[in-house]
């Protein structure tokens, strides 16, 4: 008896038929990254690679040069996007003109927020409220949907607001803390676009404008997502740890600097000792100890004029006398090599 043969019905869909067969991949979340990349773009990317490495794990220890950064680029993204987008006294700006009004005006802000220090510390915080708002709009997608552009917009403001309050008050904890997650913030966007393409950027736009029924983000935008808070810590670690070793170097300094400053008082010390032991008349002339003699102990007649001495000499003694009568040479300046001989005669008194 032959067997019936049961017609066979083509579909589009197996599972039917084949349970066992797995759900086909949705072919957005295929990971294909940019085979050309156009060259201006990548190379703005490679930039801002450089740009987040030293936000993330040199930023406090760099902080002039983070500070003229921040100001050069926050200044010159809102200038160039307020004269490329709007009109400026009623004509359309090209894209250079734009960009070098930009560029000027992120120079002068620049220089500010490196000069004035409290500037760059607000400027600071604010980034750093803007990055962690930022992180979660698009971390709470599947749970929260916003009714309304002006939630999330005020959200990101009351951050940023609380985040410079915070680094004025703080300035060492959460400049580390503020550097160290917006330099993984650029990281992961240069990562994003490499590999697909701005999606995460895209989707920060998306939940700004609070727009409904969103499709999903794929499983390697979540990765990227993690990352961002892992390279964060690390990079706030590593600039703990650079901070701790400069300040441990620069007390080494300071304690050469004193054990230094207390050897050279000691060889002074013993050099003041060897001199004040040496002979008070060792190169002095002979006459120069009446000088450390106290004024009572010096003879009266050390402060009488030699030509007095001469006169009263010869007033006694008489003319012609001096050549034949012996004499005594008396030292009579209280300096050096004055002397006066003064003559007796040897066989007469004088009353």
């Amino acid at each position: 008896m032959e067997e019936a043969l049961l017609p066979l019905a083509m579909t589009s869909d197996p599972r039917p038929f084949n349970q066992q067969l797995p759900e086909p991949p949705d072919p957005r979340c295929v990971l294909e990254p940019q085979d050309n990349p156009e060259l201006a773009p990548a190379l703005v990317c490679a930039l801002c690679c450089c740009f987040g490495i030293i936000y993330c794990c040199f930023g406090y220890r760099c902080f002039k040069a983070v500070m003229f950064l921040s100001g050069l680029l926050s200044g010159a993204l809102v200038i160039f996007l307020l004269c490329h987008k709007e009109r400026v006294l009623e004509t359309q700006l090209s894209l250079e003109v734009s960009a070098g009004i930009a560029l000027g005006i992120g120079l002068l802000c620049g220089l500010v927020t490196m000069l004035v220090r409290s500037v760059g510390l607000f400027l600071t915080g604010l980034l750093l409220g803007l990055t962690l708002g930022a992180g979660a709009l698009l971390s709470t997608e599947p749970i929260y949907q916003p009714p309304s552009a002006w939630v999330p917009a005020g959200g990101l403001v009351g951050l940023a607001l609380l985040g410079a309050l915070l680094t004025l008050r703080w300035p060492r904890p959460f400049t580390v803390l503020g550097t160290a997650l917006l330099g993984a913030a650029v990281l992961v966007a240069c990562a994003d676009y490499f590999l697909e393409g701005l999606a995460l950027g895209s989707r920060l736009g998306q939940r700004l404008q609070a727009l409904p029924a969103l499709p999903p983000l794929c499983w390697y935008s979540w990765v990227l997502l993690g990352t961002w808070p892992a390279l964060g810590a690390l990079g706030a670690l590593a600039q703990w740890k650079l901070m701790d070793e400069e300040h441990g170097g620069h007390a080494n300094v300071v304690v050469l600097s004193h054990q230094r400053r207390h050897l050279q008082l000691l060889r002074i010390r013993q050099q003041e000792a060897k001199w004040h032991r040496t002979s008070p008349g060792v190169g002095l002339c002979e006459g120069s100890y009446r000088r450390q003699l106290s004024p009572n102990t010096r003879n009266p007649a050390d402060g009488l004029a030699p030509s007095y001495l001469q006169s009263l000499r010869e007033h006694q003694l008489g003319p012609g006398s001096q050549g034949t009568a012996p004499h005594t040479v008396l030292d009579l300046d209280s300096d050096c090599g004055s002397t006066v001989p003064l003559t007796t005669p040897s066989g007469s008194t004088q009353t």
